[in-house]
């Protein structure tokens, strides 16, 4: 590009000192490994190897693994198919750990405080207009504010206070539209509230529950992914990280599988209502 290079003889831009920054949890002979680094990188080699990411189109991935094998700081790469299938799997019980942890903990509060506010219209609307404040908050923000306040569990507290609203909505909605009639054959033939709620009103208002509780898994597997930006781990780990890299590849490693979860999650719900549900309850299907 016909280009010169300037020094910087006046000292206008700050001297970069890279300086390794990793988890007392790791194995001492990596944390040997990155310290031999050291005063390896100079000026020129840096920009050799932005260069080869730049103008070569090469990912960061092999860029470094060359550098590495050259300094002779890593062994020649093997065949890493059994380490992909393990970070694959551990990713995913981590992401299911965060999803289903907050779920838990969303379906309880949520029904319980669905339940004992049905009847009063006013407190009803309060509530769910107070937990739909929740959903007006970008995801990730809602992670960043939780950190000061909740240590290491932000992930599972934004994911809980964002799988309350279509729960307790849901809940809500189903038991105030019953029809008024089965309501009043309920308590005609002397069955006390507690009776009501168990025999008549959740069953029939399941259905709308069930889907309040697949719409809060659903949306929790997807903001999940976003979690990986504080460090709580799960598929979004290879998704920050390919996008810090830009690595495509890495992307996918965390997008296909998350979006195969979500299809799971809600497959899976579909056969749950089709067990819990009376069959002439459920949308288009008639008793035999």
């Amino acid at each position: 590009y016909q280009l010169t290079t300037l020094k910087d003889d006046r000292n206008y831009f700050p001297e970069y000192l890279a300086a390794p920054f990793v988890r007392r949890s790791l194995d001492q002979a990596i944390k040997t490994r990155i310290n031999e680094l050291a005063g390896t990188l100079d000026d020129h080699s840096m920009r050799r190897l932005n260069g080869e990411v730049v103008v070569q189109k090469r990912s960061f991935a092999d860029v470094a693994s060359e550098f590495l094998l050259e300094a002779d700081l890593i062994e020649v790469a093997r065949d890493d198919s059994a380490a992909f299938w393990q970070r694959l799997i551990k990713n995913t019980i981590t992401h299911l750990q965060l999803t289903f942890v907050a779920l838990f903990f969303g379906c309880l509060f949520g029904l319980i405080i669905g339940i004992a506010v049905y009847r009063s219209r006013s407190i009803s609307r309060v509530v769910v207009y107070l937990a739909g404040l929740m959903q007006t908050v970008p995801s990730i923000a809602l992670l960043a504010l939780m950190i000061p306040l909740f240590g290491i569990l932000p992930a599972i507290v934004a994911l809980f206070l964002y799988s309350i609203l279509p729960i307790l909505r849901n809940t809500i909605t189903a038991l105030v539209t019953i029809d008024p009639l089965l309501k009043r054959v309920a308590d005609a033939i002397g069955l006390t509230n507690r009776q009501q709620l168990r025999y008549v009103l959740l069953p029939l208002a399941l259905p709308n529950i069930l889907a309040g509780i697949k719409t809060a898994a659903v949306i929790s597997i997807g903001t999940a992914t976003l979690a990986a930006f504080i460090g709580a781990g799960g598929l979004g780990e290879p998704i920050v990280t390919g996008l810090a890299l830009n690595d495509t590849q890495l992307i996918l490693q965390g997008a296909i599988p998350a979006a195969c979860l979500a299809i799971l999650v809600e497959l899976l719900f579909e056969l749950l209502e089709r067990i819990l549900v009376k069959p002439h309850m459920l949308k288009g299907v008639l008793p035999d």
